[in-house]
């Protein structure tokens, strides 16, 4: 087991790591529209915050060698579920293969420092 980090992205804000890697899999951490050199949460358009976030997952998956084309699984947490088809215009971006990633999107109450969205991911090597 590998904790991987990458000044890229946000350093976590908790007792966790950006990512682990565990054999061919890599766990990515939820990740928010929080700028990596600024720190300042990018929240006022969902469009916006959507490509930070999935930004700030690219960037992770670098620092392991990975990129987008090898995830495998997508979690997605937002506070507003009629913001979906907005999320989908621009997640449908960076997963542009004949076979995206699996995922769930899931609405709910409250995120970490008051965002709108997060995401994690799992990605393999193989």
């Amino acid at each position: 087991m590998k904790a991987i980090f990458t000044k890229d992205a946000p350093a976590p804000v908790g007792p966790y790591s950006q990512a682990i890697l565990s054999g061919s899999l890599l766990f990515v951490s939820g990740q928010i529209a929080l700028d990596p050199q600024t720190e300042e949460l990018l929240t006022n358009d969902i469009k916006v915050e959507t490509h930070t976030v999935m930004k700030n997952i690219g960037r992770v998956l670098a620092a392991a060698g990975l990129s987008y084309n090898q995830v495998l699984k997508c979690s997605i947490f937002v506070k507003d579920i009629n913001q979906y088809s907005d999320i989908n215009e621009v997640y449908s971006t960076y997963f542009t293969s004949d076979t995206p990633p699996a995922r769930e999107l899931v609405e709910v109450s409250a995120l970490p420092k008051g965002v709108n969205i997060e995401i994690s991911v799992i990605a393999s090597q193989n």
